[in-house]
């Protein structure tokens, strides 16, 4: 882009125009970007409106291989399609942001975004400047914390009952409804287990649960193993398929001879030569397997390969062994059997061996897997996901990712809200109260940010296909009147006490989703230039193949 300036010798009165910005650049400036960003916050926001609550509608996606997923879950729609604004993509890891820290509430935390900046366009309209409206949200976001302390319920964090109604509601909205039960149990028993205290705080480390899919049954086929699955197979037919007290070593570098890290010739004389050659590296795998076996070992996991003069000593002392296995399975495997993983099999001893009551090779669908199971206190387990067809398993798989997650929350958190749009309304009316003692244009401010807040339950009463100006002042109205609890029955159209009827979630994801949107939002609002290099020209309203 060529911009002018004055320059010394540029002839009398005349001007030597300077380039200042690379050649075909495009750049969009004050008002203009900030509506251009703001224009296609909203377009992201209205893609995935609908799919908002139980009653939401699903998207189709298709991926450049024909690959279909039919989902309405958040997190799987912004990650999967393919956006070209920078701001689109900005909000495609804000929905990941919130998927991350607390598992749930993606599509509230991008419908949220766009509201916020809707009406952020309205202020704009007003005569309100950025900076102000900027410093209004920012307030109004900090008073949401303070008032979701008031409006959530302590709770106790290992109360199973509350824990598995809590995982059913991340699951309620999805196609695995009909076996929510089941999971929700396996999902609760899972998170109790590998629950650790750190600095005195309870964590639930979701790198500890191992989801692992295998195509065939029913959902109900599910099953949560107090172990590992590891999804390879024995090495050797004449090994064992099933050792019971197993003694498991852990070995991270390869069962084989190392070659030489430089290239090198040997001169060969005689066929006895070579003899001696292969008759030293067996020499030496026999003495590894002999360490193993020394240690007692009868169960082994490496990393990486096996040579197979090594498998076939192993297979002649009975142990049972899998190679090239995961690097965060061999971890798993650790934290559920209490092995160490020994790097230098010279060096390994019967203390550095984990246990289990049982490790066995299963024929799973068409594969072979290993179940490593009955370990006495695993800080690791493996949920083993069936289902009848792929699209089945990976939905049932992100349902059960957002389901450990909230459960999370509320173990690490003991702290609930109501759903159905209970905490947001009571949160709306807490907002307008304090915009009045705000006054001046920040009141302005504050009352748009609650009137976002109200497009959640708004949207909820719309999806299921209800009026949403009766029963969102029917809302109001029981939460005027001090009714916390009581938020819209999207089945019956009732506004009524969903505390009772177990529409809860955790506090977490109420507070992440309206903090992570107020700062998106903020983010925005400070953007007055958008320098788009050669070739990357956006336009509101078209998409990449229309450039």
């Amino acid at each position: 882009m060529a911009m002018t300036g004055g320059g010394a010798g540029g002839g009398e009165g005349g001007t030597i125009p300077v380039l200042i910005l690379k050649e075909g650049t495009s750049r969009t400036r004050g008002r203009e970007a900030l509506r251009l960003n703001i224009t296609v916050a909203k377009a992201i926001a209205d893609t995935i409106r609908t799919t908002l609550s139980p009653k939401g509608m699903q998207k189709m996606l298709v991926d450049p291989f024909g690959d279909v997923i039919i989902t309405h879950d958040g997190a799987t729609i912004m990650k999967e399609i393919e956006v070209e604004h920078p701001t689109a993509k900005m909000m495609v890891d804000l929905a990941k942001s919130q998927e991350q820290e607390a598992g749930d509430g993606t599509t509230t935390v991008v419908l949220l975004a766009g509201e916020l900046l809707a009406k952020a366009e309205d202020l704009l309209d007003m005569g309100i400047h950025p900076t102000v409206i900027i410093s209004g949200y920012r307030k109004a976001a900090e008073r949401v914390k303070e008032f979701l302390k008031d409006i959530s319920f302590e709770v106790a964090w290992d109360d199973r009952e509350l824990l598995k109604k809590v995982a059913k509601i991340a699951m309620g909205s999805k196609s695995v409804a009909v076996a929510q039960d089941y999971l929700a149990d396996l999902v609760v028993n899972a998170a109790l287990q590998v629950v650790e205290e750190r600095d005195g705080k309870r964590i639930v480390d979701l790198d500890n649960i191992k989801l692992e899919k295998k195509e065939g049954g029913s959902l109900f086929d599910t099953k949560l193993i107090k172990g590992i699955v590891i999804d390879k197979e024995v090495v050797h037919p004449r090994m064992p398929r099933r050792i019971e007290n197993a003694k498991i070593a852990l070995i991270e570098s390869a069962l084989e001879v190392k070659k030489p890290e430089l290239s090198s010739k040997i001169r060969v004389t005689s066929p006895a030569q070579v003899k001696e050659f292969l008759d030293q590296e067996k020499q030496m795998l026999a003495e590894f397997v002999e360490k193993i076996a020394e240690a007692g070992a009868n169960v082994v996991f490496c990393q990486k390969g096996i040579d197979d003069v090594a498998q076939h000593f192993l297979a002649k002392h009975g142990i049972l062994a899998v190679r090239r296995v995961r690097k965060s399975d061999m971890e798993k495997l650790a934290k559920a059997t209490g092995a160490k993983i020994v790097v230098n099999v010279k060096e390994i001893a019967e203390k550095d061996l984990g246990y289990a009551d049982l490790v066995e090779e299963r024929r799973v669908g068409e594969d072979k897997m290993v179940f490593v199971e009955g370990c006495k206190d695993p800080r690791a387990v493996s949920i083993l996901i069936r289902g009848g067809e792929k699209q089945v398993i990976d939905e049932a798989e992100r349902n059960l990712h957002d389901a450990l997650s909230v459960v999370r929350n509320v173990i690490e958190d003991a702290r609930i809200v109501v759903g159905a749009g209970a905490v947001w309304t009571d949160l709306v009316l807490k907002l307008r109260d304090y915009a009045v003692q705000l006054g001046g244009k920040e009141q302005n401010v504050v009352e748009k940010f609650a009137e976002a807040i109200e497009s959640i339950p708004k949207t909820l009463i719309e999806n299921a296909g209800h009026d949403p100006i009766v029963k969102l002042s029917e809302l109001k109205k029981a939460h005027a009147e001090g009714k916390k609890e009581y938020g819209f029955n999207i089945y019956t159209g009732d506004v009524e006490n969903m505390y009772e009827k177990d529409i809860i979630e955790p506090e977490r994801v109420v507070r992440r989703a309206i903090l992570s949107a107020a700062e998106f939002a903020t983010t925005i609002l400070k953007i007055d230039d958008i320098i788009a290099a050669a070739g990357k020209k956006f336009e509101p309203g078209k998409s990449k193949g229309e450039e």
